[in-house]
């Protein structure tokens, strides 16, 4: 009867699938979310105390780790959100995740430099007036002695 038999659809076939554990992560992969992260952190924090690395500027691969870890040790977690996506593996959901986090701070990261770019740029311009303020008031100055020493020649004369 068709009542008996279950419909086919999306939701269905993701359900079907998280039963029968498809969705989990391996061991393996768990391990190496780990190991990158504990690698990521420890790195950071390195670079920061050999003052190669701002803290701000490592902070967003601190909490990056941090979140691997989290969905490494909680695994149920990256399946949830891989659920609530519509994604059918969990390993594609953190690739996606990943992927996006990626994104998103190459564009911050591209913002940060055009406005280092014009910062730059407003300062090299300011050097330059300054430069050439600096060489026209030599010139004036060397005006001015010439012109006092031709009046003390004269006066001499």
């Amino acid at each position: 009867t068709p009542l008996s038999r279950p419909v086919l659809t999306p939701f269905y076939a993701l359900s079907q699938a998280w039963k029968a554990g498809f969705l989990m992560m391996t061991v393996m992969l768990r391990v190496a979310l780990i190991f990158v992260s504990v690698f990521t952190m420890t790195f950071m924090m390195r670079k920061i105390r050999q003052a190669k690395m701002e803290i701000e500027a490592a902070l967003f691969w601190v909490i990056m780790a941090l979140m691997l870890v989290v969905f490494a040790v909680f695994p149920s977690v990256a399946d949830f959100c891989a659920r609530l996506l519509g994604i059918y593996a969990t390993t594609n959901f953190l690739f996606l995740f990943m992927i996006f986090l990626l994104i998103v701070k190459l564009f911050s990261m591209t913002v940060h430099i055009s406005q280092l770019e014009s910062r730059q740029r407003e300062l090299v311009q300011k050097m330059a007036l300054e430069k050439r303020f600096k060489e026209e008031e030599e010139e004036m100055k060397d005006g001015d002695e010439r012109r006092a020493a031709g009046t003390v020649s004269e006066q001499v004369q």
